[in-house]
């Protein structure tokens, strides 16, 4: 198949929407099929154009058997909802010269990814003109979360907004998301249920795994063996709400034997320094390397993942995979009857969202007791090795995208799928695993190879 990805973030980008979305792409040519993108440079989560890059030249890169297309975009030092606008519109406008120059190559499949929906008007245009089937993947509800968020307030922006949203997402042939949850609060913004898919994020628990020994961070960051670390590793940006997090490290400023560490950056991260500044039991880190990625999970006694409340079942934190596979309990905020509660209930701490006091209570109860620290751990990454396994998740994508355009699969194809069944039920049996047994989505979190590289001025 000829599959033609149409979104802002992709590879080099470490976290959030561009790992995913270059993973599949990644794997899908892997599988025999032939794969393009359309997308920004690098600037997630730092909002900054990543190195080597330039944010105003149209680029062309091969990685991982991808060809990528980069369009130029504006990145805003400080954004706000109408900078995010601005800066949305900017990469919509400068993608359609890229977009268009895949009408002679005729996609078989158009997939745009949102965020942004600003987008999907062209990947829908380029697929009529084309005859190609069209697939809109969403990450993250962005049209909600900014009026939810409070990043756009006008009432009548909000009534626009979802209408054209819900227009658009009722022309595609497939809508799919990463929870239960998302892919229904599609179906009531009238996308026929019969056009929903699932589509989970995903985790490799063969490159993330329990570490038999101390993470290295800890002598890098100072914190004795016998510290508990809290760890919040992520994007550090306003869907989050981290301040809660601090808040609780301010409460357990007094308690010498819990060290809270902070990992990623974003558009908050300054305001949260600042928050933690004379604060002895708070460490802080830039966004690590992939290859880094398990040492810095096996840092934590406890993952904390804090979530603000008015997002709920708009966003699915996809950085719970890699704490459930790394084996370390967890601490989700979640309403009841949300998706995200679901998920951990059972298999970690779920508290309300925003509360402080819930935090702090939910912190020292895992500190008292590395009995129930250690059951939650198990139960996690068994969910992950069950559920969450990439082999099956890309074996189901797979066969949405055949049945999609009605083809027939060549040999190779055939065979590669059978391979990658075979992994689903090999890794679904396996134990935790070494560093060195990586499958193959493992390999695809190596460290980021050089890419061939056309500039155009």
């Amino acid at each position: 198949m000829r599959i033609l990805i149409y979104g802002l973030n992709y590879a080099p980008e470490l976290t959030g929407v561009g790992k995913y979305t270059s993973e599949m792409a990644e794997a899908l040519a892997e599988s025999g099929h032939d794969v393009r993108v359309v997308c920004a440079p690098p600037y997630y989560p730092e909002w900054k154009i990543g190195k080597g890059y330039k944010g105003w030249l149209h680029r062309i890169e091969t990685m991982r058997g991808v060809r990528i297309w980069r369009a130029p975009i504006w990145v805003p030092k400080k954004p706000n909802g109408k900078k995010r606008m601005l800066h949305l519109a900017s990469f919509a406008l400068s993608s359609l010269p890229a977009l268009i120059a895949h009408a002679v190559w005729r996609p078989h499949v158009v997939m745009a990814v949102e965020p942004s929906l600003i987008h999907a008007p062209a990947a829908l245009a380029l697929a009529r003109l084309t005859r190609a089937r069209t697939w809109l993947h969403i990450q993250d509800y962005e049209v909600d979360a900014a009026f939810d968020l409070g990043l756009l307030k006008s009432k009548r922006a909000s009534d626009m907004a979802m209408s054209f949203e819900s227009s658009l997402m009722k022309r595609f042939d497939v809508v799919s998301s990463i929870s239960d949850k998302m892919v229904e609060r599609a179906v009531t913004k009238g996308v026929d249920r019969t056009n929903v898919f699932h589509l989970p994020n995903w985790v490799d628990t063969g490159a993330i795994f329990p570490l038999d020994r101390a993470s290295e961070f800890r002598r890098e960051l100072g914190i004795g063996e016998h510290t508990a670390v809290v760890l919040y590793s992520g994007n550090m940006g306003a869907k989050q709400g981290l301040e809660v997090v601090a808040d609780a490290a301010v409460a357990l400023k007094a308690r010498e034997d819990i060290v809270f560490v902070f990992c990623g950056n974003g558009s908050s991260k300054a305001d949260l320094q600042r928050r933690c500044a004379d604060l002895p039991n708070t460490r802080f880190l830039s966004l690590q390397p992939i290859e880094r990625l398990n040492e810095l999970l096996n840092l934590a006694d406890i993952h904390v993942l804090p979530q603000r409340g008015d997002v709920a079942d708009l966003v699915m934190p996809s950085k719970l995979t890699g704490m459930f596979a790394s084996a370390r309990a967890v601490v989700a905020m979640a309403h009841r009857g949300t998706e995200l509660h679901e998920a951990v209930f059972e298999r970690g701490e779920v508290i309300e969202p925003e509360c402080v006091s819930a935090l702090t209570d939910a912190i020292t109860k895992l500190v008292a007791d590395p009995v129930l620290r250690a059951r939650h751990g198990e139960r996690g990454r068994l969910y992950a090795q069950e559920r969450l396994s990439p082999a099956s998740v890309f074996a189901r994508l797979e066969d949405r995208l055949i049945s999609l355009i009605g083809a027939v699969r060549p040999p190779h194809v055939a065979d590669a799928d059978v391979r990658i069944k075979e992994a689903s039920v090999d890794a679904a049996s396996a134990s935790a695993a070494s560093s060195s047994e990586l499958t193959r989505v493992g390999r695809m979190t190596e460290a980021p190879i050089l890419p061939q590289v056309e500039k155009i001025d």
